[in-house]
């Protein structure tokens, strides 16, 4: 799920430079830095990047430096041009006459520098070029294409190392089968040895044997060996499937996990219990990468 992707695009008069990086997360979330004038189309972007990359704590950051220098202001010339006529209008009613050319000039600099301080005559902003944007957006794609190919990158290693660690589960899980059977018989044979040493021996060998079948059943744990050779194996199939997995393959580690827990507990035997340690320690590292997974 992490990732990182950057591209590059010059426009007229611009340089833009993007960056998409990708952290991990349950959901999708997106952060996006961009210039002011672009605002209007982030809702767009938020959406378009969430259908592309799925989940993961996505930031997308674009600068742009200009090529040529210019000003974020620009003159509302018409709203100029009404001050100027209420000027002119006022001038005449009041009386004065013309000035001299000389005067002019000055008394038109002062009036200008009088104008452009009168509210809306300067307008902040850029004006957003539709197709400088559509051009800027195919950098922005291309960038998200590098992360996606950056996540394949480290998807392939993460599925060696899954396919490393599901093959030594089933090779501890088929070690515990011998291990399981012998223990059955130590577990009778305690039994018996200790039923011998009892000083009474009036006992109801019917009671006795029902009560020792049902101990022995809950010691056997034939049924969790299969079922937990099935979640590997079905762990793999799901991990070979084009479709974002991650959320399965947590649910399928889940049940491995409950599984193994449970052979933990019916396990009296050292050995056993030391393959089952091994078997947790296998599973906690693909729990760790599966954070990694979508």
């Amino acid at each position: 799920m992490t990732g990182f992707g950057k591209a590059e695009h010059n426009v007229k008069n611009s340089n833009f430079t993007i960056e998409v990086k990708s952290l991990n997360s349950k959901h999708i979330d997106v952060n996006v830095k961009m210039p002011s004038c672009y605002r209007d189309k982030e809702i767009d972007l938020r959406k378009s990047v969430s259908e592309k990359l799925h989940r993961g704590k996505i930031e997308i950051s674009i600068w742009r430096e200009k090529s040529e220098s210019s000003s974020n202001y620009t003159l509302n010339t018409q709203v100029i041009k009404d001050y100027h006529k209420q000027i002119e209008s006022l001038r005449k009613e009041l009386g004065y006459k013309d000035p001299l050319e000389k005067v002019e000039r000055e008394i038109f600099r002062d009036v200008m520098q009088t104008m452009v301080q009168m509210p809306e005559v300067l307008i902040r902003g850029e004006k957003v070029d539709e197709n400088e944007w559509e051009e800027i957006i195919e950098a922005i794609y291309k960038a998200i294409d590098n992360l996606i190919q950056f996540r394949k990158d480290e998807g392939k290693k993460l599925e060696k190392d899954f396919s490393k660690r599901i093959k030594i589960l089933s090779q501890l899980l088929n070690n515990i089968g011998p291990l399981a059977k012998t223990r059955i018989e130590k577990i009778k044979k305690n039994l018996k040895n200790k039923l011998y040493s009892l000083e009474e021996k009036n006992i109801d060998l019917n009671r006795f044997e029902q009560e020792l079948v049902y101990y022995l059943e809950k010691q056997d744990i034939t049924e969790e060996q299969v079922r937990l050779n099935t979640h590997l194996n079905y762990f793999l199939e799901v991990m070979n499937t084009n479709s974002p997995n991650g959320k399965k393959l947590g649910f399928i580690t889940q049940e491995i996990g409950r599984e193994i827990n449970t052979i933990g507990s019916k396990s009296s035997d050292v050995e056993m219990q030391k393959i089952v340690v091994q078997m947790k320690d296998e599973l906690e590292k693909i729990k760790e990468q599966l954070l990694n997974i979508l």
